[in-house]
């Protein structure tokens, strides 16, 4: 962006169509980020004005105030204030986007926001639905009484959007401000006082409507950004505020009725009803039916039915085609390095393996979004979280923690990515915390895997269908009390929030909406979870290839024992006996490998649970990413690193697999206790890389760490009583 690039900030409650606008006016022209030092989402892009000057475009977070307490009222303040960015001052003009049924309400963000002393625009969107409903605006009039333009928009038509360019451009040369209060005399000397302690004496940067904050506002992040530490001026403010109170102004409830005091009067004769006559909206009618105790829910599960069915079926084919590319693209690199083993494992093995590990799920990541914009823009998922609130009020969450929640069914990187519109802090970071115990298609190979090999073909396909969807679940069940205990940790002796949701109007979803979401959470997900599955993929290479004794090739090859000449055997046979040879081989090297060793050094601590080092070694193995097992089980068994978890070989290899020493020696390693023992091991345990730096980029590093070992922990625990029970009706 040039330096002297005008930006225009776009602000407004949600399900206004703040983004809807947003994207109509610059396209693709967008940028998606973080703000700095914060998880807040930030949107940017270009706008070209009519006269061919292109403008930064904000979109702010929705928001119904500036009372700077959740993440998103802060990035609004900051951002509008010139603290959003180290080098970017105040935008130029703010652009209000106000629905135009909830007139008041809103104008009470962008009253707020002129404090602020930022130039405005009024965007009157949602025009078409208010015209419907028979609402006449009288434009003109409402402009004259706030002083700045007001201009009518339907986003998804285009509606008003030159007009509302024009008036842009004309608003960067006259700076428009919105008409302010007129305080009482007890809260302008408040507000006079602040400002001499704080700015005048203490030289600290606020601009009025934030020294409104900290008088308004108990718990405001304003006071974060003082240069002074905030405990110096709590007398201060606590002063200020007690001397309000003694004159008559409650300081928690005095903003909004001294605001709506003087809002009330600008919309005499502005607003009409014209007198039309209907039953009952259609959207009243479908809320009937959505919003209902019992058919509502019946309506939701058969919805996420649809939703995870096609998840599965949809994105099956094109993950099968990753696949195949990758393995053609490891064949590639491996015929070209034959000559140099190490660097043919490392380019092959370590980092186009591990890199088609993670970007095999991202179809799955790509539909759920899809289904996810869709519900979200046609304004069901609004009363999907309504529906969920009271099962989740127990422990401490809200109905907002169910879109992240339900995201991390297919990864749990968008998931706790979501996790940003809950404005409640805690019920943000229970949120993020339990989001891994949701169980990810990562872990469906090893369900596939397990249940194929040992319940069905003792128990039949209906038991092993049963099996697998109960499966998808076991996260979900210790999610919800670890959510409680969580909840009475953090939350002891405050209050948790109330949860507050506004329905949005029933829309028809815009499809470039809906893959442009699509477009931005994949992108997102290659780029945070792909640098750090990159590393991972490295580090655990680097422990399963080295060390490489030489004489183990040697050794294998004597103890395989095999002759023959070009007389007795076919070129078929002969590659057979060298592939089974190589396996043999790359299978000897692994245990002797750094993960090897390491598998043994530990088995003795998953020996309760039934493991033996192969399955120590495959769980180690797959703490970056879970689906790693299935190939290094490949391995350790002999088969190669290119099974799946679909392979009739490495079924039938477990499951004739035995115990080399030890009392167990001669018995079956795998039997129906050993596999739900692993299934509920995978199905509980963080083994995430890239979870995990998520988790520490949203929170910080030691939740994270704790994540890790609790969860690690738990899954540890639960995979040992799964054992020792199923063992005794074995």
């Amino acid at each position: 962006m040039a330096a002297d690039q005008i930006r225009v900030a776009l602000i407004g409650n949600p399900n206004t169509g703040k983004t809807s606008l947003f994207n109509m006016l610059t396209g693709l022209r967008q940028r998606i980020g973080n703000y700095s030092g914060v998880t807040v989402e930030k949107k940017t892009g270009i706008w070209s004005l009519p006269k061919g000057q292109d403008v930064e475009l904000i979109d702010l977070p929705g928001t119904y105030s500036l009372s700077a307490s959740s993440l998103d009222e802060r990035i609004a303040v900051d951002v509008l204030a010139g603290h959003g960015q180290s080098d970017q001052p105040a935008p130029d003009l703010i652009i209000v986007v106000v629905d135009v049924e909830n007139l008041r309400r809103n104008l009470f963000l962008a009253s707020q926001a002129s404090e602020l002393g930022v130039p405005m625009v009024i965007a009157l969107n949602c025009w078409d639905v208010a015209e419907k409903k028979g609402l006449q605006i009288d434009c003109k009039l409402l402009e004259q009484r706030l002083a700045v333009p007001v201009v009518p928009t339907v986003a998804k038509y285009q509606r008003g959007t030159q007009e509302l360019a024009e008036a842009v451009e004309r608003a960067i040369d006259t700076r428009p401000m919105l008409v302010r209060p007129k305080w009482p005399e007890p809260v302008q000397k408040a507000l006079d006082l602040l400002h001499q302690e704080l700015v005048v004496e203490r030289g600290e940067s606020l601009r009025e409507g934030e020294l409104q904050r900290l008088i308004f506002d108990r718990k405001s992040a304003v006071r974060e950004r003082l240069k002074s530490p905030a405990q110096e001026y709590e007398p201060l403010i606590k002063g200020v505020r007690d001397k309000l109170y003694q004159d008559g102004y409650q300081p928690d409830a005095a903003e909004s009725l001294l605001r709506f005091r003087f809002l009330n009067p600008l919309f005499n004769d502005i607003l009409e009803r014209q007198a039309l006559v209907k039953e009952r909206s259609k959207s009243e009618g479908i809320d009937q039916l959505l919003l209902h105790k019992f058919w509502g829910l019946v309506v939701f599960v058969g919805m996420m039915y649809v939703v995870f069915q096609s998840v599965y079926t949809w994105a099956g084919p094109i993950m099968d085609l990753i696949e195949t590319s990758v393995g053609w693209a490891q064949e590639i690199a491996a015929n070209a390095l034959t000559a140099t083993p190490m660097l043919q494992s490392l380019i092959a093995d370590g980092i186009i393996g591990g890199v088609g590990s993670f970007l095999v799920f991202l179809p799955q990541i790509l539909v759920l979004f899809f289904f996810i914009s869709i519900l979200e823009e046609s304004g069901y998922m609004a009363r999907a979280a309504f529906l969920m609130d009271k099962l989740f009020q127990w422990c401490g969450l809200n109905g907002k923690s169910f879109v992240p929640l339900l995201s991390s069914f297919a990864c749990a990187i968008p998931g706790i990515m979501a996790t940003r519109t809950i404005n409640d802090n805690k019920a943000r970071m229970i949120t993020i915390l339990i989001a891994p115990l949701m169980s990810c298609s990562a872990r469906l190979p090893v369900y596939l895997l397990l249940i194929g090999a040992f319940i069905e073909p003792k128990y039949g396909p209906a038991v092993a269908g049963t099996m697998l969807f109960v499966m998808h679940f076991v996260g979900a069940l210790l999610a919800m009390p670890i959510a409680w205990t969580l909840n009475r940790t953090l939350n002891k002796g405050r209050k948790p929030e109330p949860f507050v949701m506004e329905l949005p109007h029933y829309r028809i979803p815009q499809i470039q909406h809906t893959f442009f979401r699509m477009y931005e959470s994949g992108k997102e997900f290659v780029m945070r979870a792909g640098t750090v599955i990159f590393a991972m993929s490295i580090i655990i290479w680097t422990l399963l290839y080295f060390p490489r004794p030489a004489e183990v090739e040697s050794a294998i090859a004597n103890d395989f024992g095999y002759a023959q000449t070009e007389d007795t055997h076919s070129l078929e046979y002969e590659e057979s006996i060298h592939g089974k040879l190589a396996n043999r081989v790359d299978a000897a090297l692994l245990e002797q490998s750094y993960m090897g060793r390491f598998g043994k050094f530990m088995q003795p601590v998953f020996a309760p649970a039934g493991y033996d080092w192969k399955i120590t070694v495959g769980v180690l193995a797959s703490f970056p990413a879970r689906e790693i097992i299935i190939s290094t089980l490949g391995i350790t068994y002999a088969l190669g690193g290119e099974v799946d978890e679909a392979s009739d070989d490495l079924r039938t290899t477990l499951s004739n697999a035995k115990w080399e020493h030890g009392k167990l020696a001669g018995k079956p390693v795998f039997n129906i206790p050993v596999a739900l023992s692993i299934m509920v091991f995978f199905a509980l345990c963080m083994q995430c890389g890239a979870t995990l730096a998520v988790i520490a980029k949203e929170l910080n590093w030691r939740w994270a760490i704790a994540s890790f070992f609790t969860l690690t922990g738990a899954a540890w625990v639960a995979a040992v009583l799964t054992y020792q029970i199923g063992i005794l009706f074995v």
